[in-house]
């Protein structure tokens, strides 16, 4: 049987020591396979985004384990975790973190520079994600001369055009109006249906989580809910 995706075995997270400190995440374990489209839930302070910047390799656990495709990802030296980061994971971020001065398709071009990759090539690779999102014919302009919405979708080509096994989508709709967010979550499925992309995906929407096929939710940093979406009550 094929290694789950990722898995967190026994994941703690502490920060501080003696009365100052803090337990983010305890004993936290579960896997998500590849091709799963899951959103995390929880109250602030509930350690759902500890959990997001562990699976992203921003952050690592106090005790137990972080498996990406069956490697321990905890053990890795920061260059190896850095290329992890770059040809493995997308980000999607809440505030889009666009350059204000730059086209949408150097934007979506600018982690493709880090890679190495030759202009043509990531040229060519931006144009199809940007195309993939809905916004061939808007390459040439910048952030200011686009919605809220166009602004998340060139997000999402520049996490698209890395080739990514995972996007992170942390609060992708949080600065959008409803209609926006739902377009949003529709593109999110799209994507993990078409592309076969697993989207892990933080929100504190219920509505926003219906589009996902599995929710969790943290509680004081344990995972206390792990179900179906269709299983909810």
């Amino acid at each position: 049987m094929a290694a789950p995706l990722i898995a967190f075995r026994n994941v703690s997270r502490v920060y501080g020591s003696g009365e100052a400190e803090v337990r983010a995440l305890a004993d936290v374990s579960f896997q998500i396979a590849a091709g799963e489209f899951v959103a995390i839930m929880g109250p602030s302070g509930s350690g759902k985004s500890t959990a997001m910047n562990i699976i992203g390799c921003l952050d690592r656990p106090t005790f137990g384990e972080y498996l990406f495709k069956g490697i321990a990802v905890q053990g890795l030296g920061q260059d190896a975790r850095a290329l992890l980061r770059r040809h493995a994971l997308g980000f999607v971020f809440q505030g889009f973190n666009l350059l204000p001065r730059q086209s949408a398709l150097e934007n979506v071009e600018l982690p493709l520079i880090y890679k190495g990759m030759p202009g043509p090539e990531r040229r060519a690779r931006a144009r199809e994600a940007l195309r993939k999102v809905g916004l061939e014919g808007r390459e040439g302009h910048d952030p200011s001369q686009l919605s809220g919405g166009q602004q998340q979708r060139v997000a999402i080509a520049r996490a698209l055009a890395g080739q990514p096994t995972v996007i992170l989508a942390d609060e992708p709709t949080g600065n959008l109006d409803s209609a926006r967010g739902q377009e949003i979550m529709q593109l999110l499925q799209a994507l993990n249906r078409q592309e076969g992309i697993t989207i892990v995906m933080v929100t504190h929407e219920d509505d926003i989580a219906r589009h996902a096929k599995r929710l969790m939710v943290f509680t004081d940093g344990r995972l206390t809910r792990d179900t179906a979406v269709g299983e909810r009550v």
